[in-house]
């Protein structure tokens, strides 16, 4: 963390800072807690597969702007996709990335071609996901999307859980993944780069 936060106080020409990770979304819900009839336990139907869709997403740790990308699977030819759909989105500025360690990150195409786009990829320590701020933002978001309720199909699921992230306010966006609170562990570099972060 420290060589982190080293490393991106170094960096003076920085315009973006996405996290980025990614999550599963399957057709039967997680089961969360929820109201029932005293004496009685919530009942939650289930029917037919059990699909899934690995959801890609980035969070701007300045703007709050997320990208989001549906995909079949989590391999590094899915990662790369995502790749060139966030450089897409953000077609000239530099960009760093900072991601977990995941096979389809660290994959020598993924990495060549974050190279080849310019994006700076910075992997987070080995099994910390309370560092990612998206990992949060999956959380709030897949509670009250996906949990206690099977969708149609799982593209309806994937693109509810897409149209509540994408339509929260930039600002609830940051406070939603823990970016805004006074204990988060990149405050005073964002504080150094991005004076919105007050």
């Amino acid at each position: 963390m420290c060589a982190l936060r080293r490393h991106l106080h170094a960096v003076g020409a920085l315009k973006h800072l996405l996290c980025e990770d990614e999550t599963d979304v399957l057709l039967f819900p997680p089961l969360r807690a929820s109201w029932a009839q005293v004496g009685q336990q919530s009942h939650v139907p289930l029917s037919g597969f059990n699909a899934k869709r690995v959801l890609f997403g980035t969070l701007d740790l300045h703007t709050g702007r997320r990208v989001l990308l549906p995909r079949e699977h989590q391999r590094a030819a899915d990662f790369c996709a995502f790749v060139k759909y966030v450089r897409a989105c953000y077609p000239h500025d530099p960009i760093v990335m900072l991601l977990d360690s995941d096979p389809s990150h660290t994959a020598q195409a993924s990495r060549l071609l974050a190279q080849q786009l310019d994006i700076e990829l910075l992997f987070l320590p080995y099994r910390c996901p309370e560092l990612n701020p998206m990992d949060s933002l999956w959380r709030h978001g897949k509670q009250l999307i996906c949990a206690n309720r099977q969708y149609r199909n799982i593209l309806d699921e994937v693109q509810t859980l897409i149209d509540y992230l994408l339509k929260l306010p930039p600002q609830q966006a940051l406070h939603k993944a823990g970016v805004l609170s006074p204990r988060f562990w990149l405050r005073l570099v964002l504080a150094k780069f991005f004076c919105g972060l007050t």
